[in-house]
């Protein structure tokens, strides 16, 4: 009978978090979403399987959502694959309460990940980056976590992570970019095409350990 129960009280946890996530994308089409105004960019559908199909960009195409986002106190889950190209195929632009950054998966050339940008300094010039070998055709899942005092990435939970401790004011966009077109909350490529699905918003009602930043332990 204990078993019986402890199993019903963690379902009834994961059916409570499940519905807390909201689906940033319908699978149907772009409603909540617009294409971004980015000079030259490629052609964004939805595909029959639900996932939304980023196109070339001469340089960047995206999307930017159209309802509000949260600012803080949120986790981002997003499923992404490079179909083409070499450069980033994820560019996703969040709001951290007043300010913003953009979490590159792909870029520079095609392998690096890192966040532009911190103190000024964009994803290749900050200590938050890394070259990872990443391929195309292969499906990663980018999660991002942004609490008080914390920014943690994960890309595919362990093959790239990436965690800055600080107030907003650390993060701004990478200037002359155009990647503000994608926000406060948006998608992009650059000269590459990709697919993007499952993406969630999840708010997070409680703090863990590593959400809190370290001097506040």
């Amino acid at each position: 009978m204990k078993k019986i129960l402890l199993a019903l009280v963690f379902l009834a946890a994961v059916s409570t978090a499940m519905a807390d996530s909201i689906q940033l994308f319908n699978g149907r089409d772009l409603t909540g979403w617009k294409v971004a105004d980015l000079f030259e960019s490629g052609k964004v559908e939805v595909l029959p399987d639900g996932s939304v199909e980023c196109g070339f960009g001469n340089p960047m195409t995206g999307i930017a959502y159209t309802n509000k986002p949260p600012r803080m106190n949120y986790e981002l889950s997003l499923q992404a694959v490079r179909v083409q190209g070499a450069d980033f195929f994820i560019a996703l632009t969040l709001p951290i309460e007043t300010n913003y950054c953009t979490i590159i998966i792909g870029g520079w050339g095609g392998s690096l990940c890192g966040i532009s940008s911190v103190d000024y300094m964009d994803a290749s010039e900050n200590q938050w980056s890394e070259s990872i070998n990443l391929e195309n055709e292969r499906w990663y899942t980018l999660r991002v976590r942004v609490t008080p005092g914390v920014l943690q990435v994960f890309l595919d939970e362990t093959l790239f992570t990436a965690r800055v401790e600080g107030p907003p004011s650390r993060f701004s966009l990478r200037s002359g970019s155009d990647i503000d077109k994608t926000g406060p909350l948006g998608l992009a490529t650059y000269r590459t095409k990709a697919r993007w699905r499952n993406f969630t918003l999840t708010p997070i009602t409680e703090l863990g350990p590593k959400d809190k930043p370290m001097l506040d332990e």
